[in-house]
């Protein structure tokens, strides 16, 4: 290994540098590699998940769940009744009672400042699945994806189009450290962090790339190279939805972008999907598409995070 993330937490994309986040990227692709190959890496045998969620979740239970099954360990889901986090116990006495039983701790959360202070008690790594104000895990699978797709990720020109969230967080802080151009085109009021907005742009200039925000969808996927979006509605706002549709609909990635973007774009969706909302279901089958294979990269880049992080 090139670089060494032993006890390491993954709290937020920044949390490693450029040279950690092209390691953990290189080991997906060599783990991914083997899984299609049927070869077997047990490089977590004996080792235990504990996996915190206070969110329902597909693919951040199944991935984590089974890629540690196929590193040779064993993943324990706790679900929101089992640990009533700061109610029944506090965070801090969950955190050092889970590190002393497993050997790295997942949660999938709502508040960010619930996974900071898991990490601050804990003495074994803590991976961020989701937490309101990131989404590490997921733009890991993006960027494997993208450079699976293009050979390349530094210099490229990406688009993300929709509610300055979680998704679009952690995109922007992930795009800026491996030089990639990035546009987020939301409707207005519905910006990005102003803090991140600002650090991204700060790490873009270190990495020779643009972290820009826009409210013109179509003049930001010209000649795009990637094309990203997500439901307008976050977990925990779906009282919203309704109201957020006028604002949204504009913002639809549809075949009118696809038109406009590089000939070999491809197009991100992080799942679960509202078809014909934040993007029609015509876009999603196209062959641009990549979003079955940003899902399946979620199995493989978290493989990766957790061999780095929690090898002995």
């Amino acid at each position: 290994m090139a670089v060494n993330l032993r006890g390491r937490h993954f709290v937020s994309i920044t949390d490693f540098n450029t040279e950690e986040l092209w390691q953990v990227l290189k080991t997906a692709e060599t783990l991914k590699l083997e899984t299609t190959r049927g070869q077997q890496h047990h490089l977590l045998a004996g080792r235990t998940l504990g996996m915190i969620f206070q969110k329902p979740s597909l693919r951040t239970r199944v991935s984590f769940e089974v890629g540690m099954t196929q590193l040779g360990g064993h993943a324990i889901y706790l679900a929101p009744s089992d640990i009533s986090l700061g109610k029944r116990e506090t965070t801090e006495d969950i955190s050092m009672v889970l590190s002393r039983y497993c050997d790295i701790i997942m949660a999938r959360v709502f508040g960010h400042d619930i996974v900071v202070d898991l990490a601050k008690y804990s003495s074994v790594p803590v991976i961020n699945g989701l937490s309101d104000m990131e989404h590490p895990c997921q733009i890991l699978a993006d960027l494997q994806t993208i450079y699976e797709k293009k050979g390349v990720i530094t210099g490229l020109n990406a688009v993300y189009s929709g509610d300055g969230n979680n998704v679009a967080h952690s995109l922007m802080y992930g795009a800026a450290s491996l030089g990639m151009n990035l546009t987020v085109v939301t409707p207005p009021g519905y910006e990005p962090d102003a803090t991140i907005l600002s650090e991204s742009q700060a790490l873009a200039d270190a990495n020779g790339c643009e972290i820009t925000h826009s409210t013109d969808l179509m003049k930001s996927c010209e000649g795009a190279d990637v094309i990203y979006t997500d439901v307008w509605a976050s977990m925990g706002q779906e009282d919203e939805q309704e109201k957020r549709k006028a604002f949204f609909m504009p913002y639809q990635l549809n075949e009118k972008c696809l038109d406009v973007a590089d000939d070999d774009c491809i197009v991100l969706h992080c799942l679960p999907a509202h078809y014909d909302e934040e993007i029609t279901y015509g876009v999603s089958r196209t062959p641009n598409s990549a979003i079955f294979d940003q899902a399946e990269n979620r199995l493989h880049a978290q493989k990766a995070l957790m061999v780095l992080v929690g090898a002995v």
